[in-house]
């Protein structure tokens, strides 16, 4: 045991084990995030609301049987540094984290049962060789591991590339994310529930993309849930 702590003391030195949300030590039973920002994380509850202000952004444009997020989003906000961890630091587990929290919003909420597929927002291959990895579908895998939900991720593919969407205006975003998806394998989606997973909701143009390419499948169902959204 005296040595066992030595040694995960001397590798703590060289590779620091530090919260992915607020950057300070974790202590030897913590992974991840710390046991404090766990606590503090603004949670949004809206998994509970059938008619959430994320649903209401959809309303006219696509129909979502229901849509949530995990977190809201605040800028320099701890739920901020989780996802950039992900999507610039290649901090996966920050990723796993997120999804399971997710996973663990949504397995006895009403809305959210009888789904048949988790479907991550794909990246196109370009982008996805430069980050190494698509974060939806590292987000998709925390869901899946605590919901059992599978996977579905060939159904979606993103068949242009196109700029990343950060500092593009609500317009902008809308025509950077028009047609880029393709839909692959339809017959299997027939009669189905399944969840599209994303990192952040802002204004919904990629999830309305995603959903239009779905939405013509015989007797399909569409659900979105997202780590986090802007808001309080």
């Amino acid at each position: 045991m005296i040595i066992h702590n030595w040694f995960h003391s001397i590798l703590n030195l060289f590779y620091p084990r530090v919260c992915a949300a607020c950057g300070d030590s974790l202590h030897k039973n913590e992974e991840t995030v710390c046991l404090k920002c766990r606590y503090i994380l603004p949670r949004t509850s809206y998994e509970l609301n059938p008619d959430n202000p994320l649903m209401q952004i959809f309303y006219g444009r696509v129909k979502f049987h229901a849509v949530t997020a995990c977190f809201f989003f605040a800028k320099s906000g701890k739920v901020q540094r989780l996802i950039h961890q992900l999507k610039y630091k290649g901090n996966k587990e920050a990723g796993i984290f997120l999804g399971q929290q997710i996973g663990e919003s949504i397995k006895e909420a009403p809305l959210f049962q009888g789904i048949d597929y988790l479907i991550p927002v794909p990246l196109h291959p370009k982008r996805e060789k430069k980050r190494g990895y698509n974060q939806s579908l590292i987000i998709a895998q925390g869901i899946s591991e605590v919901t059992g939900i599978p996977i579905g991720d060939k159904y979606l593919v993103r068949a242009v590339y196109t700029e990343t969407q950060t500092k593009k205006s609500a317009e902008e975003r809308f025509k950077n994310v028009k047609d880029i998806f393709e839909l692959h394998f339809a017959d299997e989606l027939k009669g189905k529930h399944v969840l599209l997973i994303d990192d952040v909701l802002t204004t919904g143009a990629t999830l309305e993309s995603c959903a239009h390419q779905l939405e013509n499948i015989p007797g399909i169902m569409i659900s979105a849930a997202t780590a986090a959204c802007a808001g309080s």
